[in-house]
């Protein structure tokens, strides 16, 4: 009876489809809430806040102000998405594919790109229109207060 048993077993087996799939030809689709690396995908409209730096508890996350760089140690990420709820511009993103294997631990560096001279003259404008309203409301707290109370 046990012959039987395995040879219909390796029949199944011989016939069927396999229950692996072959990784590095086949793709795997991962699952919606899957947690694999953070990435900033957007760094245009970041403005270097630093929050999602200080909210990450492994400390993975560098943002320098002064050169205008958003860096990560992949290696030391937990995936636990405080940096991407953290973020007010929603630059950062969690993508659902796994770190990539690599040989030695470097942290992965995005520099902020450079203004179009059209975006330079749109944001020269923006902080002189912030400028004069900064001015009037000086100007009017002033007069307020040199008017006597009557």
């Amino acid at each position: 009876m046990g012959t039987f048993k395995l040879a219909g077993t390796s029949m199944k087996g011989l016939f069927s489809k396999p229950a692996t799939k072959m990784y590095p030809v086949v793709v795997p689709e991962y699952f919606e809430r899957t947690a694999g690396h953070i990435e900033n995908v957007d760094m245009k409209s970041c403005i270097l806040c630093g929050l999602c730096a200080r909210k990450c508890p492994t400390g993975c996350l560098v943002v320098d102000k002064g050169a205008e760089t958003w860096s990560i140690d992949p290696f030391g990420c937990i995936t636990c998405g405080s940096c991407v709820r953290a973020c007010p511009k929603d630059c950062l993103v969690m993508q659902r594919t796994h770190t990539e294997p690599a040989t030695d631990k470097r942290r992965i560096t995005v520099k902020k790109p450079e203004l179009t001279p059209e975006e330079k003259a749109a944001k020269a404008a923006a902080e002189a229109e912030k400028a004069a309203r900064i001015a009037a409301a000086k100007a009017a707290a002033a007069k307020k207060k040199a008017e006597p109370a009557s």
